[in-house]
């Protein structure tokens, strides 16, 4: 079992920014910015294996505007140097990689321009990971997208999209790379089975948050085994668990929605987890907002699982 966070370390000072506004692109800004993003997340990637945290989610922040057709630069043929050697220390370590475009990338709109440019975005996602020759188990994770009122309808047109514009795309390693999750109010995991099985074996990324705010009465384990029946751990490597909890707010009266991400990890309620899968072997993505904190915390409580008398199958960074 592999610990990881999101995008952004807090641990890290940055002094320059990832991105930049489209008034103000320049071939020399994009370039500039680009180097200081793959130096940072060289930064990242070398704190997270000191601190034995082998799993991150890169940014989709790192080529600005790539997806973009004002970008015609080619960035990947001018840094790909930079990305090979990112993808030498990546596979060195043993980190697995994934990325989760914006969710304004949706498959299922009823809207073909929004399509065209979400697949788009995820080419410029995969060949990311392209450039850096990472194998299958480096994921780019999406949501279903909308139900646009008619719930059947939205999720034929995924099924299609899928089938017909990801299937057939030029970007060969695009298929093997996409993932689906379950959401907090639209998609249950039953939703997400159900694509799965129609689209030829998309996997699933199973969100415990998510499922507790949007399920069908599954109780978590078994809910997370038949997520993990959708992986193939050849050729998608272990299934991905995204786990955070509740915000509970800071004790005022003030109304917290629901499905908002904690802040910090729970201790009690990850052992909770912990003890409620014991024997599945899966990577978790630790979605709290301080990131490589959290990890640190959920790191050492793993530890002390599998030093233990109770027999688990995970490992860290194994």
């Amino acid at each position: 079992m592999k610990i990881g966070y999101p995008c952004i370390n807090t641990s890290i000072q940055r002094t320059t920014a990832s991105t930049f506004r489209m008034a103000s692109y320049s071939e020399k800004r994009l370039i500039n910015t680009i180097k200081d993003n793959l130096n940072h997340l060289n930064n990242i990637l070398e704190y997270n294996v000191k601190n034995e945290i082998l799993f991150f989610r890169i940014s989709s922040d790192l080529i600005p505007f790539a997806s973009h057709p004002l970008c015609t630069f080619e960035w990947r043929k001018f840094f790909q140097l930079e990305f090979e050697q990112i993808g030498e220390y990546i596979k060195k370590n043993k980190i697995r990689i994934s990325m989760h475009p914006d969710q304004f990338v949706i498959l299922n709109s009823n809207n073909n321009k929004i399509i065209e440019n979400s697949i788009n975005e995820l080419k410029y996602h995969c060949r990311i990971l392209d450039a850096m020759y990472l194998d299958g188990s480096a994921k780019i994770q999406i949501h279903v997208g909308g139900v646009y009122g008619n719930k059947q309808e939205a999720i034929n047109r995924f099924v299609d999209t899928y089938n017909k514009k990801i299937e057939g795309s030029d970007d060969c390693s695009l298929k093997k790379r996409l993932v689906i999750e379950n959401d907090d109010r639209l998609y249950s995991l039953e939703d997400c089975l159900y694509i799965s099985q129609d689209t030829g074996g998309i996997p699933i990324v199973f969100d415990c948050f998510h499922h507790t705010c949007y399920n069908n009465g599954e109780q978590l384990k078994s809910a997370l085994q038949k997520a993990m029946s959708t992986w193939n751990r050849n050729k998608d490597g272990l299934s991905i668990v995204d786990y955070s909890s509740q915000d509970l707010g800071n004790g005022t009266n003030d109304k917290i929605r629901k499905g908002k991400h904690t802040g910090k990890i729970n201790i009690t309620s990850f052992k909770q987890f912990l003890k409620e899968t014991q024997g599945l072997d899966f990577d978790i993505m630790l979605e709290i907002k301080d990131k490589e904190k959290s990890a640190l915390k959920a790191l050492k409580t793993l530890r002390s699982k599998t030093s233990s008398p109770i027999s688990f199958t995970n490992q860290v960074g194994l």
